[in-house]
């Protein structure tokens, strides 16, 4: 789904600003959820092209937003002229916005872009850690953050006791030959806020077996597969792992993909011979991994017809990170 396109209804005055645009990410599954070593969660994820949060922010002796979520950004701001002493007052643009809980990590993307954005307006020097700990970002995942900054494909260590960020464990190039087809259902909204977090805490214990299982899988199958090009391989680690947390998650989002029609296009895909199929986060967005680009666009082209009410949109993975410019 392409981002949600500003309108221009808003305009201001063409004062010097800072313009950020921020990439979508996947979230391809979590390794331990057991956390009886002492960490829990660890992420595996990747940064996307083709969606993205752009914003644009101008100095202004009063607050304002306008475009899709703008009423979001303008608490962002908010937040941190109070948090770090920033002038109060702000003129922002959301020129597009990655779709809201669908499991493409738009709550991230725009916190970080509004942050950094206003940091930079105001000279200030603040650490992305800085910024995303004060507006509530990053503490369960650490791919977020890193999509943000670096891009590609990243593994973090999960929580541990400190109150900082997961660690960045390793990060990757995702290859230029290889696709990811989205397949996004606009009628249905991922579990956030509070009803995520009461979803996490209802959760049954997970065995500490499986998280084992699935550290192996992305340290000796997945990782590996990716640095050598082998997208048979890396993909069907991406299904057993999805297979395993989907599995897990069920219970509280009735099945191992939150979204039936979803759920019925991927399996559709592996019935393609397509190895790498999952759901992001808590959806609805499914994807699936694809080497060649033109079988990826044939694969979409034919799903379109055959699945009302999906979309679907043929991306690359993002080896950058956010673009951050004076405009």
């Amino acid at each position: 789904m392409p981002a949600a396109p500003y309108d221009g209804q808003c305009m201001h005055a063409a004062v010097t600003g800072i313009a950020v645009r921020a990439p979508a990410r996947l979230h391809l599954g979590f390794l331990d959820l057991a956390g009886d070593l002492g960490r829990r969660f660890g992420s595996l994820g990747l940064a996307i092209d083709g969606i993205e949060t752009s914003i644009r922010v101008t100095p202004a002796a009063t607050w304002s937003a306008c475009g899709p979520d703008s009423s979001r950004a303008l608490a962002h701001a908010q937040s941190m002229a109070r948090r770090f002493g920033l002038p109060a007052g702000l003129a922002i643009v959301v020129e597009g916005a990655i779709p809201p809980h669908a499991g493409l990590g738009s709550g991230t993307a725009l916190a970080l872009a509004v942050g950094v954005a206003q940091a930079r307006l105001a000279g200030r020097d603040l650490a992305l850690e800085e910024i995303a700990a004060a507006l509530g970002r990053g503490g369960r995942s650490g791919i977020g953050m890193a999509a943000f900054r670096q891009g590609g494909v990243i593994l973090d260590g999960g929580q541990g006791g400190a109150d900082r960020p997961p660690p960045i464990l390793a990060r990757h190039g995702f290859p230029e030959t290889w696709r990811v087809l989205l397949v996004l259902d606009a009628g249905f909204a991922g579990k956030h806020g509070a009803e995520e977090l009461a979803a996490f805490g209802a959760l049954p214990p997970f065995p500490s077996a499986t998280a084992a299982e699935l550290c192996r899988l992305v340290l000796m199958q997945a990782l590996p597969a990716l640095v050598e090009g082998d997208i048979d391989r890396f993909g069907a680690a991406i299904t057993r792992l999805q297979a395993a947390v989907g599995d897990h998650f069920a219970p509280a989002q009735g099945g191992r993909f939150a979204s039936a029609r979803v759920a019925a296009a991927l399996s559709w895909l592996q019935g393609e011979g397509i190895q790498g199929v999952g759901q992001s986060s808590w959806g609805p967005t499914g994807f699936a991994l694809i080497g060649d680009p033109a079988q990826a666009e044939r694969l979409a082209e034919t799903a379109r017809r055959r699945f009302d009410g999906l979309v679907f949109q043929v991306c690359r993975g993002r080896n950058r990170g956010a673009a951050i410019e004076e405009r």
